[in-house]
């Protein structure tokens, strides 16, 4: 087998590729409890997910050095700027090492607007959320509780996950 039928075989079993590959947000039968590790936003303001309650939240843990990450985040942008408010919020929640600094750099690069920076401790975000690979994006309720989650990229801005958001957002607990 050459490398080039072991990647389109890759490919085939949704193992590699573009975003949409993965068009809705896989949901639980059931929400789970959530941990909460502490983070800070842009301003350094030690916040954590008891921040958001009573808002949908659509939590991206992520980093600048993750090509996907860096590829889904204009899809994300695009999300809050189209959904978020009092009862809808993207959450991109960085582990960089680097600080804040290199995350509002990225921001600049690509041309963020809507999204707020978040950055977490690397290793306490990740075993607190079960994060077992990046981007992981975690759908959490109202009441803080975790309704579903997808491990890698996604395209947020798509039709298909725009429609389920507004359905989740719209149903009351």
């Amino acid at each position: 087998m050459n490398r080039r039928e072991l990647l389109a075989g890759i490919a085939a079993l949704g193992l590699a590729g573009r975003a949409e590959a993965k068009p809705l947000m896989p949901l639980h039968d059931a929400p789970r409890e959530m941990l909460s590790p502490p983070f800070v936003n842009g301003a350094g303001r030690d916040l954590t997910l008891e921040d958001f309650r009573g808002k949908v939240v659509l939590l991206n843990i992520w980093a600048t050095w993750c090509v996907p990450c860096r590829e889904e985040m204009p899809t994300l942008d695009a999300l809050q700027a189209r959904l978020g408010g009092d009862d809808f919020h993207v959450l991109p929640l960085s582990i960089d090492r680097a600080g804040l600094k290199v995350v509002r750099r990225f921001y600049e690069e690509i041309g963020i607007q809507h999204l707020d920076i978040y950055l977490a401790d690397s290793t306490r975000a990740m075993w607190a959320f079960g994060a077992l690979g990046l981007p992981t994006t975690i759908l959490i309720g109202r009441g803080g509780e975790e309704l579903g989650r997808l491990v890698g990229p996604a395209e947020w801005d798509s039709p298909e996950i725009i429609s389920q958001m507004q359905t989740i957002i719209n149903e009351k607990e």
